[in-house]
């Protein structure tokens, strides 16, 4: 199934960087709404979330990927043992995580446009989306730029009163490329968002840092069979981010 979904991307691509007139603009697929409605579990749990959203009080928001999707799961190993981590932080601030394993910015802008933004008032959205651009679908960081900022118009369009802490994209271990655009992407995003007053951009991506180097042992992907490279936060890993925002999230929070 990702497979497919992958190959129906790299068709919608070629269509973008195809002939086109003076009047046409290339389609950036990054900000482009885009569902996965082809894979059941996405499917699912987007229909199961729909109902989580209709009948919770919401104050809180987690929009993004597998990193946020993470904080409900419950080992059974230590180093994959979020679940305390969001409960601590976050269980009794009314708030509902959002993360969609393998979601991209055209993804959660489907999302965001689809019924995610619907019926709910909370007052902040914490938003973490576009490591998924910088994988296999190797979207530049113009274009990744492209579809955050149409995340972040969603939100703004649908969710007026909403405090949104955008958080960059996290550092890995993917590829040269991968890291220089992660960082690009995030030094783009910091001068774009630097004077709103709607949106606090946030880069905590030195938590994950050491001696100048990535901290392997924040990740969980090196201890998967077989071993990965650096991308998911593991339990220790998932605990410091959360403490790098709480500072910010609870001044959004009027706390």
């Amino acid at each position: 199934m990702r497979r497919a979904w992958l190959a129906a991307l790299a068709a919608l691509a070629l269509l973008g960087a195809g002939p086109q007139s003076p009047a046409s603009p290339r389609i950036v697929l990054a900000a482009t709404p885009i569902a996965r409605l082809d894979l059941p579990w996405w499917r699912a749990r987007f229909a199961a979330k729909a109902e989580e959203l209709r009948k919770t009080s919401v104050d809180l928001v987690f929009y993004g990927d597998s990193i946020t999707e993470d904080y409900e799961r419950a080992g059974p190993e230590p180093w994959r043992n979020f679940v305390p981590i969001w409960q601590h932080y976050y269980g009794a601030r009314h708030a509902i995580n959002l993360g969609f394993k393998g979601d991209t910015t055209a993804n959660l802008l489907w999302r965001l446009m689809h019924g995610e933004t619907s019926g709910i008032a909370p007052k902040v959205a914490v938003v973490l989306i576009g490591a998924n651009n910088l994988g296999r679908l190797h979207w530049s960081a113009e274009d990744t730029i492209a579809g955050i900022a149409a995340d972040v118009a969603a939100l703004r369009q649908r969710l007026r009163e909403t405090r949104i802490l955008l958080l960059g994209i996290l550092p890995s271990e993917r590829s040269a490329w991968a890291s220089e655009t992660t960082l690009a992407v995030n030094r783009a995003l910091a001068a774009r968002y630097r004077e709103a007053s709607f949106v606090t951009f946030l880069d905590i991506g030195d938590v994950f840092m050491k001696n100048g180097a990535l901290d392997q042992s924040l990740f969980l992907d090196p201890l998967l069979t077989p071993p990965e490279a650096p991308l998911h936060p593991n339990a220790e890993g998932q605990r410091r981010m959360a403490a790098a925002i709480e500072p910010t999230l609870r001044r959004l929070l009027a706390e």
